[in-house]
C-alpha cells in the first residue's frame, strides 16, 4: 500500500440535536436537505451513502471533484442536494434521483444535483480526523471546491448563531448546524460537538402498511401506515397520505408488494386505521415533515418526504432465516432467499462495495441483475450460512 492510499471506509460522524449553543469557540454551518455522502478521492471517485452504499454511478456528475483536487487523493464529507429556483434544497426534488442506480441523461438534465462539501478526513495520505475542526476546514477551503456540482459551503465563526439560523429560515434552508471549533471528527460517533438546530420538523418512519387509494389515485397507494421507534420496539405514529409524486407512488407500489404480510407488526393499531389495512414487514424507512405529536403520540398533518435508502431501522425486528443462496462465478454478486416467519423475500448483495438490498420479489431481482449486466442463468449455488 502506498504512502498516500485512502482508507476504505470512514463512517460518517453523526450531529445531535440541540439548541444553539452559547458562548465562543463555535462555528457555524448551514443545514442541506439532502443525502449523505463521503467521497474517496484516487483514481476516480468512489461515493458512499451514509450506511456504507456504493452511489458512485447514481451521481455520475460528482466526477468533477477529482479534477478539481487536481490529481490530490482526498476523502470528503459532505451532502448531495437538488436545488430548485432561488438555490432552495429539495428533498422531493431529489428523490427522483435517489433510486436511479445509473440515471438517464434526461434526468441528469432535469434532475442536476450539487455535492456541498463540508469536511475532510484524509489528504495526501495523512489523516485528519484527530485534528481540529477548524484545522480541517481551513484545510478544506485550500482545496478551492468551487466548480459545477461540487461547492463549499460557507461557515460562520464569530457570529451570532442566531443571526445565522434566521439567514437559514430566510434562504429556505433546513436548520443550522453548529460545530466546536476544537472537536476531532468521530467516525460513526453521534455527538454534540455538532448540535444540529433544525427549522423544519421532520421525522423518520418506518412504513408498517398501506390502504389502495380511490379517484385519481385508483390502483395506486392511498395512503401509508407508520410506526416509530419507542423504548420497546416500534410504536403505531399515524398515517401519511399527501406529499406524493407519481414517481413515488410507482416506487412504493413496487416495493409494498415485495413486503406483504398477513398481520400487522406492530401492535395497538387503531380500528379505523386498521380497516382495509394492507401490513407489510417494517424494511421501508421514510421520512415525513408535520406540525407536531398530538398527546397520543401520532403524527399531526404529516406529508411524505421520500423513502430513505440511505438508512435502515434501526432495531431488528424478527428472527430471520437464510434458506438458499446464489452467487456468481466471480462471487461478485449473491442472491439470498430470507424467511420471516411464514413470509419469504429476496436480498441481493454487491459483495465488493457490500451494498444490500432487501425485501425483493424474484422479478425485482432479476431486473437489478440484468441492469448490471448478470443473467440469472448464470448464478449457482452458495453456502447460505
Amino acid at each position: 500500500m502506498s504512502d498516500d492510499a485512502l482508507p476504505e471506509l470512514i463512517a460518517p460522524m453523526l450531529a445531535a440535536p440541540g439548541a444553539l449553543p452559547p458562548g465562543p469557540g463555535w462555528a457555524f454551518e448551514f443545514k442541506y436537505d439532502g443525502v449523505r455522502a463521503v467521497g474517496y478521492a484516487g483514481d476516480g471517485l468512489r461515493v458512499l451513502s451514509r450506511n456504507h452504499n456504493d452511489v458512485t454511478s447514481t451521481y455520475p456528475e460528482l466526477g468533477e471533484v477529482g479534477e478539481l483536487l487536481g490529481g490530490r487523493r482526498a476523502v470528503l464529507d459532505g451532502e448531495i442536494v437538488a436545488l430548485e429556483t432561488g438555490d432552495r434544497p429539495s428533498f422531493s426534488l431529489l428523490a427522483n434521483r435517489i433510486h436511479a442506480v445509473r440515471p438517464s441523461a434526461a434526468l441528469l438534465g432535469t434532475v442536476p444535483v450539487v455535492y456541498y462539501v463540508f469536511d475532510v478526513l484524509h489528504l495526501d495520505g495523512e489523516s485528519l480526523l484527530d485534528a481540529p475542526y477548524e484545522r480541517r476546514r481551513a484545510v478544506l477551503d485550500d482545496l478551492g471546491l468551487a466548480g459545477a456540482t461540487v461547492r463549499t459551503p460557507p461557515h460562520f465563526t464569530d457570529a451570532d448563531g442566531q443571526a445565522v439560523l434566521r439567514s437559514a429560515e430566510i434562504g429556505g434552508l433546513e436548520g443550522v448546524v453548529a460545530k466546536r471549533l476544537s472537536s476531532p471528527y468521530r467516525p460513526g460517533k453521534r455527538s454534540a460537538d455538532w448540535t444540529k438546530v433544525p427549522l423544519i420538523r421532520t421525522q423518520e418512519v418506518v412504513v408498517v402498511g398501506w390502504k389502495a387509494g380511490a379517484g385519481r389515485r385508483a390502483g395506486t397507494v392511498g395512503s401509508l401506515l407508520l410506526a416509530v421507534h419507542g423504548d420497546d420496539g416500534l410504536v403505531f405514529a399515524g398515517h401519511v397520505g399527501t406529499g406524493f409524486t407519481d414517481a413515488m407512488l410507482r416506487r412504493l407500489g413496487e416495493e409494498l408488494r415485495a413486503l406483504h404480510r398477513t398481520s400487522p407488526p406492530v401492535g395497538d393499531v387503531p380500528r379505523e386505521h386498521a380497516r382495509h389495512a394492507r401490513w407489510v414487514e417494517p424494511l421501508l424507512v421514510g421520512e415525513v415533515v408535520f406540525r407536531n405529536w398530538t398527546p397520543d403520540g401520532r403524527l399531526r398533518h404529516p406529508s411524505w418526504r421520500g423513502l430513505r435508502t440511505d438508512k435502515y431501522p434501526s432495531r431488528p425486528l424478527k428472527k430471520e432465516t437464510v434458506e438458499g443462496a446464489y452467487e456468481t462465478a466471480d462471487r461478485q454478486w449473491r442472491v439470498e432467499v430470507v424467511r420471516q416467519r411464514r413470509d419469504h423475500f429476496y436480498r441481493l448483495i454487491n459483495v465488493p462495495t457490500g451494498n444490500v438490498v432487501g425485501g425483493l420479489s424474484i422479478a425485482t431481482v432479476e431486473r437489478l441483475l440484468s441492469e448490471a449486466g448478470v443473467d440469472m442463468a448464470d448464478l449457482v449455488h452458495a453456502d447460505a450460512a
